[in-house]
């Protein structure tokens, strides 16, 4: 799959990393709400939806190569993607951020695992072990939460259910990336997902408007920083740089993850996981240069081939 052709605003790893830190917020805000995680999820993607639409190039649907076989795929992946948020929220009732977040980075061996099998993308050893060494830093990081509790174990579940659902979410979106607009696909998906938290929220009788001030202000900013400046640039990446490269800088996310929930919900951070997080970091620096080492060569490739 030829890459790199997409024009970006930023340099794609500017964006990855602007993407990683607004999706980090999201644990912290999810933690420090009562509301019910459906509904926040809801609200969410809902509100993302409608504040992007008038940035839809609806103009595009005509000429778009989009086929009936591509528009189940954009309905599976906001079926995915509501799933993914319905079982990650509801993770982090039971089970701490770390914990929570550590799971999800394992989204980057089911995405490799998947596009190997869907694009024939093969990753090399040194990539290979970039990503062990990272994932390595994630065990070490959530080494102190397992088997805490019953509880714990049942959100550590979800949070896994949520990763994996993710990282279909990710392969079914780079699948159709090169044929849609990332602004009509997000809006799409979003919308999907959206229903499926509305559709959970009715059936368990959760209230629709019962909420203070305090609570709208919190679901617009989870449309605003974790979707929009979150999921909505990751979607915008998948282009240009892969569910697998996206995938992989989502592991540091559990790393301003605790961060944030030192700095504003007063969780230590032990040794684990200060040791855990310089291992993760490292890998991924290593991998992120390597990556950049590739675009660079593609940007030149592509340079040259149009002198």
């Amino acid at each position: 799959m030829k890459r790199y052709t997409s024009s970006l605003p930023l340099h794609p790893y500017i964006l990855l990393f602007i993407a990683i830190l607004s999706v980090s917020v999201s644990s912290i805000m999810i933690k420090s709400s009562d509301t019910p995680t459906a509904v926040a999820g809801m609200y969410r993607l809902y509100l993302s939806a409608i504040i992007m639409l008038p940035f839809v190039p609806w103009k595009t649907l005509r000429s778009s190569k989009l086929d009936s076989k591509d528009w189940r795929n954009v309905i599976l992946a906001g079926l995915l993607l509501g799933l993914y948020f319905l079982f990650w929220m509801e993770s982090l009732v039971y089970t701490s951020v770390a914990s929570s977040m550590v799971i999800l980075a394992l989204q980057p061996v089911f995405v490799m695992i998947g596009s190997y099998y869907m694009f024939r993308e093969r990753a090399s050893m040194l990539t290979v072990l970039c990503l062990v060494a990272a994932l390595f830093g994630s065990i070490i990081i959530a080494w102190g939460d397992i088997g805490v509790s019953r509880e714990a174990l049942i959100g550590d579940g979800l949070s896994l259910i949520g990763t994996i659902l993710v990282s279909a979410y990710m392969l079914v979106g780079q699948k159709v990336s090169q044929k849609i607009n990332a602004n009509l696909y997000s809006v799409v998906v979003f919308f999907i997902g959206g229903s499926v938290l509305l559709v959970y929220s009715l059936l368990n009788n959760f209230s629709l408007t019962n909420y203070n001030a305090s609570d709208w202000t919190y679901f617009l900013l989870l449309a605003i920083i974790p979707t929009i400046f979150g999921q909505y640039v990751f979607n915008l990446l998948l282009k240009s740089i892969g569910a697998t490269t996206v995938s992989v800088g989502i592991i540091g996310e559990p790393v301003l993850a605790i961060m944030l929930a030192y700095l504003f919900l007063g969780e230590t951070i032990s040794a684990f996981q200060f040791v855990g997080g310089l291992i993760t970091l490292l890998g991924m620096l290593i991998y992120f240069w390597l990556q950049t080492l590739k675009y660079s060569a593609a940007q030149y490739t592509s340079h040259g081939s149009v002198q």
